[in-house]
């Protein structure tokens, strides 16, 4: 399945889920979904029911660029983020600072300037071997994994679980601008972006 836009998608599946998603205790949910963006960089969710904010979205990645996991000035904005912590403020769930560790954004560039076909141009972010800290944050994206087809930079997002409502409109910029940024590090042009859910889900509130 394909779509044009992160809008184009994201009216697909809000009719999806609410007509045949599969009710659980506080979601309807499809399972096992994925898609490509054929222009990742149209990310901006126009529906006049979601109300998207990108000056939100913009204080997220610019949080994302800054690695520092806590969520006290953020959460003034988003309240969610202050469900997030064990009362030290500090999470999981900035991207920037998961995808900075052990250097993976340099790795990922350093391996495809190296081998233009490498298989092994991967971010990791959730990680079992560390879920003793995983109580009060669960990071949702698993892993990014690059590739470069006819000289453009693809990238495919995996979900362990994504809320449609604020988890995909606010992943997806995030996402798309991290591929802009590594295919600038590259000098090469943006392709495709593939997103993968285990669970894509609205939660009760959000269902109309």
């Amino acid at each position: 399945m394909e779509f044009n836009t992160a809008q184009d998608a994201f009216e697909y599946f809000y009719r999806e889920i609410t007509l045949y998603g599969i009710q659980s205790s506080n979601t309807k949910f499809l399972k096992n979904i994925g898609f490509y963006i054929r222009n990742p960089m149209q990310n901006e969710i126009t529906s006049s029911f979601r109300n998207w904010k990108k000056s939100y979205a913009e204080y997220e990645w610019d949080w994302y660029l800054s690695k520092n996991r806590s969520v006290e000035e953020i959460k003034k904005i988003a309240k969610i983020w202050d469900t997030m912590h064990n009362g030290d403020n500090i999470v999981n769930s900035n991207y920037g600072y998961q995808w900075n560790r052990n250097n993976q954004i340099e790795y990922v560039v350093n391996e495809l300037k190296n081998n233009i076909e490498s298989r092994r141009a991967v971010i990791t972010i959730y990680d079992a071997k560390e879920h003793e800290s995983y109580k009060y944050d669960t990071p949702c994206t698993l892993n990014i994994v690059f590739d470069v087809i006819n000289n453009k930079l693809n990238m495919s997002v995996l979900m362990r679980s994504n809320d449609l409502w604020f988890g995909f409109c606010n992943d997806q910029y995030c996402f798309s601008n991290l591929q802009k940024l590594i295919s600038e590090k590259l000098e090469i042009s943006i392709g495709n972006y593939y997103h993968f859910a285990n669970n894509l889900h609205l939660y009760k509130q959000h269902v109309k």
